[in-house]
């Protein structure tokens, strides 16, 4: 995200910028048609905004951002930040009533931009009521996209699941299941390079604008990674930087480890090593076997990845370099 700019990236395309996010697609079948997670708590049931906003800090950043609001009829109904001290970075989270204010919704990009150009800001302005096409992928393990789609389905994530992209059949029964689309990608020897081609085909023409590697076990070309920087989610089987690998249970319950994790990250070109959105860990001990290892592992797998959707989803996340601002 180049700084100076407001823009909040939509579509299968990083490349085009969309300064706000005012419509709302039709849900697919057997989706809830319900507010979904919410982006901050209002004092009504209007449309709010959220800035995301990160710059070097310097005085006047919060009276600026709050003035603007203010000034032009907005009320601001949450607001979080943090300054890293020793980078002297400033991250801000603001949600705001739209309803009322006397710029319409979609110009409230173009009238922040000159506040966003004199500070020097990289800005993201949203609007609630958007649901982003999302594609799971996943390959044989089914538990994260089970668990993902029943949130979906119990209207505890605000998506619309628009396939569920595997390179085996195995899950084309849980996709029907939930009414999403289920697309068969196989992979053949020596032609893992066209299988990927058809993949990004399949997400161009679907106007995904999130993909959800749910337990998905093929590594990602840095084309792939580079055009879905930061829009791409990975569910990582232990507590990064640990046992990577095969069968990372198995080498944990060798070396008598005494918690076991899961990770959630933003995929990028370096394996399993992009900025984290969310993780956690387990207790485990000597009298655990491997197949406790795993079940556990499942559990925490599922339960980190839904959360780091949720925070992406609600735009909660902040990409700085290799790290991340997750606000509550």
């Amino acid at each position: 995200m180049a700084p100076n700019a407001l823009h909040a990236t939509s579509g299968a395309n990083p490349n085009t910028m969309d300064p706000v996010h005012p419509t709302h697609h039709s849900p697919g079948p057997g989706a809830s048609t319900g507010a979904g997670a919410s982006t901050g708590t209002g004092t009504g049931t209007g449309q709010l905004g959220v800035l995301l906003l990160r710059c070097a800090d310097q005085p006047g950043l919060v009276a600026e951002v709050a003035g603007f609001i203010a000034g032009h009829g907005g009320n601001i109904v949450d607001a979080q930040q943090h300054t890293d001290i020793p980078t002297n970075r400033f991250f801000q989270r603001v949600t705001f009533e739209v309803e009322g204010m006397d710029v319409p919704p979609a110009g409230l990009a173009q009238a922040f931009a000159p506040i966003a150009s004199r500070l020097g800001m990289a800005a993201e302005l949203h609007l609630s009521g958007h649901r982003p096409r999302v594609a799971i992928l996943a390959s044989r393990q089914s538990h994260c996209v089970l668990d993902l789609l029943h949130r979906w389905q119990a209207d505890e994530l605000a998506m619309q699941p628009v396939a569920v992209v595997s390179n085996h059949n195995d899950l084309a029964s849980t996709a029907n299941w939930f009414n999403v689309d289920f697309h068969h990608l196989p992979i053949t020897a020596g032609h893992r390079s066209d299988q990927e081609a058809q993949l990004q085909d399949l997400l161009a023409g679907l106007s995904v604008e999130v993909v959800v590697l749910a337990r998905y076990m093929q590594v990602l070309s840095p084309q792939f990674c580079d055009r879905w920087a930061n829009r791409c989610i990975n569910i990582h089987h232990s507590f990064l930087p640990a046992f990577a690998g095969a069968q990372p249970y198995h080498q944990a319950h060798t070396r008598g480890v005494k918690v076991i994790g899961a990770t959630a990250h933003y995929v990028t070109a370096d394996l399993d090593d992009g900025p984290i959105i969310a993780q956690g860990v387990t207790d485990v001990s000597h009298r655990d076997t491997v197949s406790d290892f795993v079940r556990r592992g499942r559990e925490l797998e599922t339960t980190v990845l839904a959360r780091a959707v949720s925070a992406h989803l609600e735009h909660r996340v902040l990409v700085d370099g290799q790290r991340t601002v997750v606000f509550a």
